[in-house]
């Protein structure tokens, strides 16, 4: 079994303990994203899109124990608002970074080595049942507590394509569903 198949096994079994029931054809489309950086266990995120239309989106979000999402934010694309999202925490512990007065005790951190690529340290602890809204334009990233999260997220339309990543070497690129 391959990384891939071992992270989405591993992100099925997250779904289940929130109690969250998808379908088969879901679980083929779940999207394993490692941002380009080939470290899927450190840096990437498992994502499911139930809808995304030019109106509004919905995911589910999968993080494994630890595993970060990079810093970015969601521009305005020419006249359209960036993407403003709401995270709502099914399972687990999620700390959500974002623009604002840093948290000196915080739990988060940004990944080893890519400390350069992290610049917001407003943390947001999430559990299960809390949410945040994110406006956009907002530059923020997020981290998995030690049990990994389950994040659902409703927001405008989603297009990853003009998501801004303070990291360079990031390729926002989806894998191909297996």
């Amino acid at each position: 079994m391959d990384s891939r198949d071992v992270v989405k096994k591993r992100s099925l079994e997250l779904l289940a303990k929130a109690g969250i029931v998808i379908t088969e054809t879901e679980k083929q489309q779940l999207e394993v994203a490692d941002f380009g950086l080939g470290q899927i266990m450190i840096t990437g995120l498992q994502i499911i899109t139930y809808i995304n239309t030019d109106r509004y989106c919905a995911k589910e979000l999968m993080l494994l124990p630890g595993q970060t999402c990079p810093e970015h934010r969601h521009p305005q694309r020419g006249t359209v608002d960036g993407k403003q999202e709401t995270f709502r925490c099914r399972w687990g512990t999620v700390y959500l970074n974002v623009e604002g007065p840093k948290t000196e005790a915080r739990v988060s951190q940004p990944p080893i080595g890519d400390e350069a690529y992290y610049t917001v340290f407003h943390e947001i602890v999430l559990h299960t049942g809390d949410q945040y809204t994110i406006d956009s334009n907002t530059l923020h990233w997020f981290q998995a507590g030690p049990e990994g999260a389950v994040v659902s997220e409703f927001s405008s339309t989603s297009d990853d394509a003009s998501d801004v990543f303070t990291d360079a070497r990031i390729q926002r690129l989806p894998s191909d569903p297996q």
